[in-house]
């Protein structure tokens, strides 16, 4: 079972809207077969950051908050944007955890970058492990922010998963794969 599958070949792309929280790209393309598409809409996305943090008693930080887009209160894991500067992601990952749960790991592993929508995102999401993790500080929150930390035994985050509490799909990924991770 071998297809050649090639890239597509980017003939000309525009920026038609460009906001600090939102660019989208309007790119020119060639597929392989020769047809040009001239009106592929990608959406231009900062990398994202990802934290599974056990505490040295064994819980899982987990943060409870309103997400807009889904018009719901979710549960889901630590995380948000890398900024700009920001070379190293597992800086990211710890500045954010930090942020929002008022928490530092003892130590840190990236497990996996994955993409969440390579279809239409230009983003990557790094994955972490983080052990061992304190309470050292308050949360200290953007102005948009209202978290509510939850700090849950490692033994009932499967469970969560998969009775459906936590479903946003990087959160559902990274607790599957960290869980295997500490199994091993």
């Amino acid at each position: 079972m071998s297809n050649d599958i090639a890239r597509w070949k980017t003939l000309k792309s525009d920026i038609v809207f460009d906001h600090k929280w939102y660019t989208l790209r309007r790119d020119h393309v060639e597929l392989p077969t020769g047809q040009i598409l001239d009106d592929y809409f990608v959406s231009v996305r900062q990398n994202v950051v990802l934290i599974f943090a056990v505490t040295d008693d064994h819980h899982v930080l987990l943060v409870r908050q309103y997400k807009h887009a889904a018009s719901e209160i979710l549960i889901e894991l630590p995380g948000g944007v890398i900024d700009e500067g920001e070379d190293v992601p597992s800086e990211a990952a710890k500045r954010e955890l930090l942020e929002e749960t008022g928490y530092a790991p003892e130590s840190i592993e990236l497990l996996l970058e994955v993409m969440d929508n390579p279809t239409k995102d230009t983003n990557r999401i790094y994955f972490f492990l983080a052990r061992n993790a304190r309470q050292v500080a308050s949360q200290d929150l953007d102005e948009t922010e209202n978290i509510e930390v939850l700090r849950v035994p490692l033994a009932e985050i499967e469970g969560m998963v998969l009775g459906g509490q936590i479903r946003v799909s990087g959160s559902v990924a990274l607790c599957l794969l960290a869980l295997r991770k500490l199994q091993a």
